[in-house]
């Protein structure tokens, strides 16, 4: 598909850019919230001792025993309480004493005891109430403030809640956060998985050691200990994975590569270690490492000198790997979509020794996949189901699941009772394309920019041999910068493309820029994201294909290795300054030539591109037939390079 950018920036367009649904079946996970430390504890022992020292604390003055004799004397004292220590009581205050006191013109007083034994002989003349006072022990103590712990504790339970796990986080610091999934609750089987017929095949054996294990060990057979399903994204890996479970009636362990991997030191270890434990007290039952790329990554050089936790935990892994019996029922599972980033040492015989490409489906694999997530779908009988596997060629699973979700919000927010196949092909367009932007506008001489700009897209991809058939153009805006589309649609799998197929890609993805020039006589910024896809075409042909004869057949592809990515070190260039020139020019070339080619095209098309233009212009939506009639047959040069 082409689009027209309204701005500088690459905008990708492709299924694999566009938000969407995934295969992998939901996980519950904990909410994001506050993390449990310590240092609550000590904040909530200081907050309940000066709760209690200012709840529990009265206001008490503090006496000299010269003043408290003379207070006796007065008879301004009463209510003592003799200790051993202190002596407490309740004092009058008149206007010589430098306190004042309550509405009653009282104090509580306290003063230090000293050795006077005329005191109790002078408080019995005087009359003055007095007796011994019980000392605080630290029971006593303890029962006053048995109330605010209870408080507190009630606080504490509900903190807790609140914050998920809390406490039990960080006691337990060092156990694996797998999910365990016992092999009653892994509902998920072979008829919930399509389109990956060949890993089907693959993992077959695994689910059969799993529930005859006698059967290959009397031969003296050794199931792999550890399984990686390699992809792209969506494609189904953990669905996958998880259906084996299903299939085996084993319990399930699933944990993600970053889960391992914490800020302290020795923790990723003391996980994985913890996991292998769990998992033998079960067995036989399937391990499975999601994203393992996040753990296992190439082991190198740390440019910071510090210590490795990462690297600590791939050891421990490797280790434990080494360490287990197969013969007990344990299969390690995992997953990536970056295989060539992994450590050697994970992908030696004996560890991950088995490699299970899950790829995208095929059209037959597509319609499998559409009939799982169309089941709980109102489908009208217009439906056909064929047909968009047909129209969706390089989508994963997740792609085909957000298709029939988007499919069904469409025709719910229509108000309509079933969902019909406009409904399909506006999500698919909605996909790869894009949010429709009606409310958009633009002025006028954009509004024919874009026109003519779209229409030389079609024509020249109506003009060359190779090239996808075009099944819609479009001047209404959608989603972040696409001001206008030409959607082109395969007619079938594609796996490999000659010269001639890439330089007509080439031109095509180039006639919107030639068509601005034609018409207007100078470009815009539309073409932005054509020249970017046009010049990756182009590089890849002169570099990875060998399809340039200046160049011959010598790949230049310079990918890092992946023993030098994880020390941090940029790959540099593996050929001379005078190579890397000659690519340049080659790149060039090939880029001129397929836009000369598109040039020679419209130019002997004008008059069919004027009238599409308009015509465009005026229903902003060419499809269907009406689309057919311009398009057949539009004139060639002849000219392909």
């Amino acid at each position: 598909m082409t689009e027209y950018d309204n701005n500088t920036e690459n905008k990708p367009d492709g299924p694999e850019n566009n938000p969407r649904g995934g295969d992998r079946p939901h996980r519950d996970r904990q909410a994001p919230g506050m993390k449990f430390s310590p240092w609550f504890i000590i904040l909530g022992v200081v907050a309940i001792y000066f709760a209690a020292s200012f709840l529990f604390k009265d206001k008490v003055e503090e006496l000299t025993y010269s003043e408290f004799r003379t207070a006796v004397e007065e008879e301004r004292v009463s209510d003592l309480k003799i200790g051993t220590t202190d002596i407490q009581g309740t004092l009058k205050v008149t206007e010589d004493d430098e306190f004042e006191g309550d509405e009653n013109g009282e104090v509580t007083f306290r003063t230090i005891v000293v050795e006077d034994p005329d005191l109790v002989a002078l408080l019995n003349e005087k009359g003055i109430t007095y007796s011994g006072k019980l000392e605080n022990t630290l029971l006593m103590q303890m029962l006053l403030w048995l109330p605010l712990f209870i408080l507190f504790g009630f606080v504490w339970f509900y903190l807790l809640r609140r914050m998920g796990r809390g406490g039990a986080d960080f006691m337990s610091v060092g156990r694996s956060k797998a999910k365990i999934y016992a092999e009653d609750q892994v509902s998920i089987d072979f008829k919930d998985v399509a389109g990956v017929d060949e890993a089907e095949e693959e993992l077959g054996e695994v689910i059969e050691y799993l529930k005859n294990p006698d059967k290959f060990q009397r031969l003296g057979g050794k199931i792999p200990k550890g399984i990686l399903l390699v992809g792209p994204p969506g494609t189904g890996k953990t669905l996958l994975a998880r259906a084996v479970a299903g299939e085996a009636s084993v319990p399930f362990f699933s944990i993600s590569g970053s889960e391992f991997v914490e800020m302290f030191v020795g923790v990723g270890a003391a996980r994985v270690r913890d996991l292998f434990n769990q998992a033998q007290s079960k067995a036989p039952c399937i391990i499975f490492i999601d994203e393992l790329d996040a753990l296992g990554k190439v082991r190198g050089v740390n440019v910071s000198g510090g210590n490795d936790e990462r690297e600590q935990t791939l050891n421990q892994l490797l280790v434990e790997m080494d360490g287990f019996d197969a013969r007990a029922g344990l299969i390690l599972m995992a997953a990536t979509n970056r295989p060539e980033i992994l450590d050697p040492a994970l992908l030696r015989p004996g560890r991950f020794d088995r490699h299970v490409l899950v790829d995208r489906p095929d059209k037959k694999g597509r319609l499998e996949i559409l009939k799982i997530h169309v089941r709980e779908l109102v489908l009208s009988g217009d439906v056909d189901l064929d047909r968009i596997a047909a129209k969706t060629p390089g989508f994963a699973g997740a792609d085909l699941a957000n298709i029939a979700n988007e499919a069904a919000l469409l025709a719910a927010r229509r108000g309509k009772d079933a969902v019909d196949g406009d409904d399909f092909d506006e999500a698919i367009e909605r996909v790869v394309a894009g949010l429709e932007k009606k409310n958009r506008l633009m002025n006028q001489e954009e509004k024919e920019r874009v026109a003519y700009h779209e229409v030389g897209h079609a024509l020249v991809a109506s003009s060359l041999p190779g090239t996808d058939p075009v099944e819609k153009i479009s001047i209404v805006p959608r989603g972040i910068a696409a001001l206008g589309y030409t959607l082109q649609l395969p007619t079938e799998d594609r796996y490999l493309m000659t010269r001639t197929e890439l330089t007509g890609k080439l031109a095509t993805l180039l006639g919107g820029r030639a068509a601005e020039e034609i018409v207007f006589g100078e470009p815009s910024t539309g073409a932005h994201n054509d020249l970017s896809k046009a010049a990756d075409i182009a590089r890849r042909m002169v570099k990875e294909y060998g399809m340039s004869k200046k160049l011959g057949l010598v790949s230049y592809d310079n990918e890092p290795k992946a023993s030098m990515m994880g020390m941090g070190i940029e790959s540099l260039p593996d050929y001379s300054d005078d190579t890397s020139r000659e690519i340049d020019n080659e790149i060039k070339r090939i880029i001129d030539e397929a836009y000369k080619t598109a040039e020679g095209i419209l130019s002997k098309n004008r008059d069919r591109m004027e009238k599409m233009a308009k015509r465009l212009l005026d229903i902003e939506v060419l499809e269907d037939e009406e689309l057919k009639s311009f398009l057949t047959p539009a004139e060639s040069t002849g000219s392909k390079k």
